[in-house]
């Protein structure tokens, strides 16, 4: 009696399950495709293959029959074996329990515990230990709607799939045996060889292997970690094309662009517009249009816009130029060392010091900044030109600055009085923002505008000499050094307006960079006052004669 009441509540359990399994899967179903689907073929009359024994009371029962010992049934291509069933010829359905399994050609084999079939629809629903084997293909679930007409299933009670080695779960989730594309919803997990994926939605086909992120979603591996709403992964080759500003953090570098191709296997990322590439270790953010970066070399391009902002120092340095180039040497060593590779149009902006050049380099090893191409630095009331300009910093301020070739540097006094050294080679020395001694070496000229202890400007000093050594103190002349040395003093009153400039005298304003925002803004020098070409002489390459010469 008690095995009669409890087979009785479990048959009532799972109808009423099958009535909320079919409401469910309407609800799921897309508003167009429910309307497609209420003309959907019906299907043919269900075939019983063999049952060791059938019964029927149609008083009790009504029209189902009940079949038991290895039952077998077949509708339309599609054969069913299970322990016993009933058949409700009316309907063309039938529910089969214990050892069920459905096998539909040899692709495709569904078992589970209890199963219920509609023929005219050609849907099955099964429940508890549920495999559904597709090809190379298996989906574990408790309660799963498979639907023959479109070749989809469907779970929403959980689920696991599992797909040459890749295991994805989820709270609901469906897949489709005709194109092999699945979708997963509600705290998905895609777990890889070396990597794991959380996701609110993921689709993916186990023909391509691609998954396709939608919604908040994370991807680890290693060290790595990607923060994604839309995005495509292969789950193969591990490479991810991530839109819609998806974050790349891999330990102490993070990267942000409206794209990125990202390769696990290579290390090389791709970002493209409005791209910001932060390395929090060496201090640096590089910005831009475009930007790719090696992880195992260490190299990045970036170009359209591109900025690199470090802030390594006490004060952040502003850089902007058509195209950067970092090189990183003796990566993940205890001596690695990069070099920063700038050119065309570079400007430079920091509250101590800005420039502009045509090109420019800077090694973080001995922190020098060498500008070429038409250099110009700017340090508070101070403009240094030359053919080339080496910066050397020391912590978080200047320690020196080289000049060769055609150096000149201009103190500006007001606007008609300029302090003026020029030479072919220049060394200065700074003590903080302040300059301690200017060494220049050849064709020195000076103009100097002396003050008496009252602060008035008494003349101008004018010399030629081959060697100088200037030695300042608070922002004055402290004691000069030089060798042979000729010179005039005029009293202010007798110098005349030519008399006031060196010949190499410029005066470049105009080109200074003002601000951070300001380095965008690329200023030609005035035409006229480029520096003169330097002839430089090189010995000529040795070539051996040919035979036919000899």
């Amino acid at each position: 009696m008690v095995e009669i009441i409890s087979d009785a509540v479990f048959r009532l359990h799972c109808r009423v399950v099958v009535v909320v399994s079919c409401l469910c899967l309407l609800q799921l179903l897309h508003p167009s495709e429910a309307t497609a689907r209420k003309d959907r073929p019906k299907g043919k009359q269900i075939e019983l293959v063999h049952a060791d024994k059938v019964t029927y009371d149609q008083f009790r029962n009504g029209d189902m029959q009940i079949f038991t010992g290895n039952v077998s049934f077949h509708h339309d291509g599609v054969f069913l074996h299970c322990d016993s069933a009933n058949f409700y010829q009316t309907t063309n359905s039938f529910e089969s329990f214990g050892h069920v399994r459905m096998l539909q050609g040899d692709t495709i084999s569904l078992t589970g515990d209890y199963l219920y079939y509609d023929g005219n629809a050609q849907i099955a629903q099964a429940r508890r230990n549920v495999v559904l084997k597709h090809r190379q293909t298996t989906l574990y679930t408790d309660s799963l709607n498979y639907d023959r007409v479109y070749g989809q299933g469907y779970f929403f009670e959980g689920g696991k799939l599992l797909d040459e080695g890749m295991i994805l779960t989820s709270d609901w989730g469906q897949y489709e045996t005709g194109t092999r594309q699945s979708k997963f919803n509600y705290h998905v997990k895609l777990t890889g060889e070396d990597y794991v994926i959380h996701s609110d939605t993921l689709y993916y086909n186990t023909i391509s292997k691609l998954a396709h992120l939608a919604g908040p979603s994370n991807i680890l591996s290693g060290s790595s970690h990607i923060y994604t709403e839309n995005s495509d992964f292969n789950t193969v080759t591990k490479q991810a094309i991530l839109l819609d500003r998806s974050v790349i953090v891999d330990n102490d570098k993070q990267m942000i662009g409206d794209s990125v191709v990202y390769d696990k296997v290579s290390g090389i990322s791709k970002a493209f517009y409005n791209i910001v590439f932060h390395d929090k270790t060496n201090k640096n953010i590089f910005l831009g249009d475009y930007f790719t970066y090696n992880d195992s070399t260490g190299y990045a391009l970036a170009y359209g816009n591109a900025q690199v902002k470090n802030y390594s120092e006490q004060d952040t340095l502003f850089l902007h130029a058509d195209t950067f180039q970092l090189y990183t040497y003796n990566i993940r060593t205890d001596s690695v060392y990069r070099v920063l590779h700038g050119y065309y149009h570079v400007r430079s902006f920091r509250e101590d010091i800005q420039s502009v050049a045509d090109s420019m380099i800077y090694h973080s090893a001995d922190r020098t900044l060498i500008l070429y191409g038409n250099p110009i630095v700017w340090n508070e009331n101070r403009q240094i030109l030359g053919e080339e300009i080496q910066v050397f910093f020391n912590d978080s301020t200047m320690d020196s600055i080289y000049i060769i070739n055609q150096a000149l540097m201009a103190e500006r006094l007001d606007s008609i009085y300029y302090n003026q050294v020029a030479g072919n080679v220049m060394k200065i020395f700074f003590d903080g923002q302040n300059i301690k001694e200017n060494r220049v070496i050849g064709n020195v000229l000076i103009n100097y505008f002396p003050y008496d202890s009252d602060s008035i400007m008494t003349g101008m000093n004018y010399a030629e000499t081959s060697l100088l050594r200037l030695f300042m103190e608070n922002k004055k002349i402290k004691r000069i050094w030089t060798r042979e040395v000729t010179g005039t003093f005029y009293p202010l009153a007798m110098v005349e307006a030519p008399k006031l400039y060196l010949p190499q005298f410029v005066w470049f304003d105009y080109m200074r960079p003002k601000d951070k925002f300001d380095i965008f803004i690329w200023q030609s020098k005035a035409a006229g006052t480029e520096l003169k070409k330097t002839v430089r002489r090189e010995a000529p390459f040795q070539t051996l004669p040919s035979s036919k010469q000899q």
